[in-house]
Formats: structure tokens, C-alpha cells, sequence
């Protein structure tokens, strides 16, 4: 994006924008607190035991073979990225790119705080590991190619659901967009080895996670998503391409006429934010 200056909303005095800055502090501290009051509820949901046996294509495993047990790598808290990269794709999506620049600095501190952080796809691991090489990322990569895994967490459809036209995704059927979806899954395993399925979130779910999108909301300009498509895919590219492509890509190779992406729904289309 071009170098732009921002627009001069309102000149005012010292202690005039005192009074406004106060008053909006208080609304932030309530929204503080009430996201401190969610993060509770959704701490305090119950769990779900996983009763199938998932097996995914790692660099760490005997016969490159990883069980979803394998992947908590001795600690008790698992939280796996659903990254939208399909076989045969010639890259990962973009918007799930620009989530996992994020991740390399917060992995020692997650693995003390006894968590481990596995980015999961259904693309061969070959495919992967050369996008995840491009890219320059250290974190956890596995292919689920092969598995139930994908379709069960539902960021993946069949080509029976494909055809309907209709597909499960973010707690409700809605129209089908794209083979793969994002999100993120939170698992734990209890003493005895059981792994319990705890939370996932999808959609803007997972917004909080992407360190940019929070920087550019503290400046005038915000994310400056002001068309055509409203949505990240205005302006964000794999890290390696602003310099190369004065166009971003359509995520995931797939040119959706409503703008939807994985970090941000159409804004033409969809009314809910979360």
C-alpha cells in the first residue's frame, strides 16, 4: 500500500481531547471486562472426549507418523491452527499467512506456560514444508491428508457436501464459499492420556491473535479495509510479496464474489462480526 497521509478528523485543545479520552477510556475498561468475563466462560465450558484415533504426516514420528497425542509433545494443553492449504495448491492461504506470522515469538512462551501450538492442513506434507520453508516459520506443521481430522472439525467439506451447496462451518449451515476454512481448535490431555476436544473458534473468532490487526486499530487510519473487497484481502500479502505485487492475491486461489475471507466475513453479505 502506498504511503498516504492520514485525514485530520477534528483539531481540538489539550484539555478538550483530555475530556474525550477519558470518557473513552471508561469505555474500554468495560470492554476489558467483559472480554475478562468471556474468557472465563469460555475457560469454565465443558469438554468433549476425543474417541477417534487421528493419525497426521509429521517430521517427528516413527514412519513420519504423529498421533494427535503425539502432538501435545508431553504437555497437557494443545491448541491447533486450521490452516487453509488444499492438495494441489501452490500456496497457503493469505490470510492464514498473515495469522501465522504471529506465532514463532509467542512459541517459547506458550510451550512454559505448558501449551504446544501445531498449524494443521490438508495438503501433503511436502507441499507444506515448502511453503512453510518459503516463508521462514519455525512452528509445528502436520499433514492431516488422509484424515477425518479436517472434516470432523468442519474447515474442510466433502464433495457430497460440496455439491449440495451447503456445508457446516461456525456453528451453522450456510452456503458453500471454498473447500477449506479456518479456525482454531484448543485440546487437553488428563493424567491418564485421554484428550479432550475443549473449544474452537472460527470465522473473526480469532482476530485477537493476529498482532497487527491490534497495532493498526490503535491508528487513525485502523485497518483502512475500504474496499473492493472490505476485508484484509484489500491489502494483505505473504510477507515475502509487498515489495513484488502491487495487488493482493485472492485467499486461497479462490476469488469469492462477496469478499470473504478467513479473518473477515463480506461486508456486503454478512451481518454478524464473530
Amino acid at each position: 500500500m502506498a504511503p498516504a497521509t492520514a485525514e485530520v478528523r477534528q483539531a481540538v485543545s489539550q484539555e478538550e481531547w483530555l475530556v474525550l479520552r477519558t470518557e473513552l477510556l471508561a469505555r474500554e475498561k468495560e470492554l476489558t471486562r467483559h472480554r475478562d468475563a468471556v474468557d472465563a466462560a469460555r475457560r469454565a465450558l465443558p469438554w468433549v472426549r476425543v474417541e477417534k484415533e487421528y493419525v497426521f504426516d509429521g517430521p517427528n514420528g516413527p514412519n513420519g507418523k504423529e498421533t494427535l497425542a503425539d502432538l501435545f509433545e508431553g504437555r497437557s494443553q494443545l491448541i491447533v491452527q486450521h490452516f487453509m492449504f488444499a492438495p494441489g495448491w501452490k500456496e497457503g492461504c493469505v490470510g492464514c499467512s498473515f495469522k501465522s506470522d504471529h506465532i514463532d515469538g509467542a512459541l517459547p512462551h506458550l510451550e512454559h506456560h505448558d501449551v504446544s501450538f501445531v498449524s494443521v492442513s490438508r495438503a501433503p506434507l511436502d507441499e507444506i514444508e515448502a511453503f512453510k520453508k518459503r516463508m521462514g516459520w519455525r512452528f509445528k506443521w502436520v499433514s492431516s491428508y488422509g484424515s477425518d481430522f479436517n472434516f470432523d472439525f468442519h474447515v474442510s467439506f466433502t464433495p457430497e457436501e460440496i455439491a449440495s451447496g451447503q456445508v457446516y462451518y461456525n456453528y451453522k449451515t450456510q452456503p458453500f464459499e471454498v473447500e477449506e476454512r479456518s479456525g482454531d481448535s484448543v485440546f487437553c490431555r488428563d493424567e491418564t492420556g485421554q484428550i479432550f476436544h475443549t473449544y474452537s473458534t472460527f470465522g473473526r473468532g480469532d482476530e485477537m491473535l493476529v498482532g497487527a490487526y491490534m497495532y493498526l486499530d490503535l491508528t487513525p487510519n485502523g485497518r483502512n479495509e475500504t474496499g473492493p473487497r472490505y476485508n484484509l484481502m484489500d491489502w494483505v500479502k505473504h510477507h515475502d510479496r509487498y515489495a513484488a505485487s502491487a495487488e493482493a492475491p485472492s485467499c486461497c486461489h479462490h476469488q469469492d464474489p462477496t469478499g470473504a475471507s478467513p479473518l473477515r466475513p463480506a461486508r456486503q453479505t454478512h451481518k454478524e462480526t464473530a
